[in-house]
């Protein structure tokens, strides 16, 4: 019996769907909510997700701005250009395009974001009210994640939860959560003695550790819910040959292409072992996306509220 797919797609659609009438409510009674995103340089790969986030504003009705500063820019002009976009009252979002220029300093760069306007959720007063379960911008992979399990009702409390990698963008705050839901968390990471064993024992796997086809059979309890937050790329024939063992159309589009994209979780074992599983791509990366045009449309709502707020308070 193969695993129920979990498809990020139509969770992505929804939440947008759910989103436009607030988006349309700001516009109605104050203005539409703003997402300034900085793309330094050129590289292609962050080229393609800034267009994915700058279009997905553009159907929801966000106002968006593109700022493509050189590569050859200081710490010190990336600054000025945060600054500039913290004081800005029409910006309700900040969003720094990662990775940053070797000479750039991308962790001052973070911390420089104003907490409310860090729709990434990456800064530390987020990261505090994270722990603290309190109200703020989450981490939007792990936060769309949630959303998905939610959605598709994977039942979270009381489940035992393996999260694999332990990255501040995904492991971590997606343990947290997790653990908010209360689910029994374990995070798994390179030095784990006897991976295979840990992930054995989850409910729950969430697989984020950047090694394609990793994640195989003996790694999942038989209908566990697995979700796949690797997005590798496979150049090599050898290593294509020895994972699609039965897929042949995999080796052709390998030989037309020249690459074939795939998570951590083994493609042909994950399914077999998975209760449920996310596909890659069209998983867990629509989501990401989403969540962050809904931290962003929560900014707006969050700043409009104080500003109502504001005279009462005098």
């Amino acid at each position: 019996m193969s695993a129920q797919i979990l498809d990020g797609k139509s969770v992505r659609d929804s939440i947008l769907a759910e989103l436009k009438p607030r988006v349309e409510a700001l516009a109605a009674k104050h203005r539409r909510p703003g997402l300034a995103v900085v793309l330094v340089g050129d590289n292609p790969a962050s080229e393609i997700y800034v267009r994915s986030k700058v279009k997905a504003c553009g159907e929801l009705g966000i106002f968006s701005e593109r700022l493509t500063p050189p590569d050859s820019i200081t710490t010190e002009e990336m600054l000025a250009i945060v600054e500039d976009l913290n004081r800005r009252p029409e910006i309700d979002g900040i969003l720094v395009q990662m990775p940053l220029p070797a000479q750039v300093d991308a962790r001052r760069i973070l911390l420089a974001i104003s907490p409310e306007k860090d729709v990434d959720g990456f800064h530390p007063y987020n990261v505090g009210c994270l722990v603290a379960n309190s109200p703020a911008p989450r981490a939007c992979t792990p936060a769309g994640i949630i959303e998905l399990l939610k959605r598709y009702r994977v039942p979270i409390a009381g489940r035992r939860a393996v999260v694999i990698g332990r990255s501040d963008i995904v492991g971590k705050p997606m343990a947290l959560l997790l653990l908010h839901e209360n689910a029994t968390v374990t995070i798994c990471h390179s030095k784990t003695p006897d991976l295979a064993a840990e992930c054995r024992r989850a409910d729950i796997l969430v697989a984020a550790i950047g090694r394609a086809a990793l994640v195989t059979g003996e790694f999942i309890k038989p209908g566990a819910a697995v979700i796949d937050v690797g997005m590798n790329r496979l150049t090599r024939r050898e290593e294509a040959e020895r994972i699609y063992t039965r897929q042949p159309e995999k080796l052709r589009q390998l030989a037309e292409k020249g690459s074939i994209l795939l998570g951590d979780v083994h493609p042909i074992e994950g399914p077999e072992m998975a209760g449920a599983i996310t596909p890659v791509p069209g998983g867990v990366g629509p989501l990401t996306i989403a969540m962050l045009m809904s931290n962003t449309v929560r900014a707006a709502e969050r700043r409009l509220e104080a500003r109502e707020a504001a005279p009462c308070s005098s």
